[in-house]
């Protein structure tokens, strides 16, 4: 587990970006039931404390927020600190296999697109959101 002084800057700039945190599994089974049962649409954050994470992912995903159309819903779910959650997350994104940071997009009440950390890793937030963007557009979010 990652010391408190680590996780919640982290945490504090996740919701500040508008994103829902889901940190039981419960949480998690009841918003893709959702999801699933009104198709709407939605973006997964699998959040990490590496570099990445902070220098590539969340960032992007702020700039991708300000585009029209984007997800109706917006939740993120914290690798290696939220680990029952995650993993409860993960099962839906078969066949993707684990990967920290991701971004995962539904749409329709269903994944329609998985962004893994190789996509991530390395590349600006501005490169990371113009695909987003391109995503939302695509799939009418």
């Amino acid at each position: 587990m990652y010391p408190a002084h680590v996780v919640e800057p982290i945490r504090q700039e996740t919701t500040h970006i508008g994103l829902q945190e889901l940190r039981t599994p419960e949480e998690v089974e009841k918003v893709i039931s959702e999801i699933k049962a009104t198709g709407d649409s939605a973006l997964f954050l699998i959040n990490s404390v590496c570099g990445c994470g902070a220098a590539s992912a969340r960032p992007a995903i702020a700039l991708a927020l300000r585009h029209s159309p984007r997800p109706k819903r917006l939740y993120s779910v914290f690798a290696g600190v939220d680990k029952e959650a995650t993993e409860t997350l993960r099962r839906y994104l078969a066949p993707h296999p684990p990967s920290s940071p991701s971004i995962a997009l539904w749409a329709g009440g269903k994944l329609v697109h998985f962004i893994p950390r190789h996509e991530i890793e390395g590349r600006s937030p501005d490169i990371i959101a113009i695909t987003l963007t391109a995503l939302f557009d695509e799939y009418r979010v």
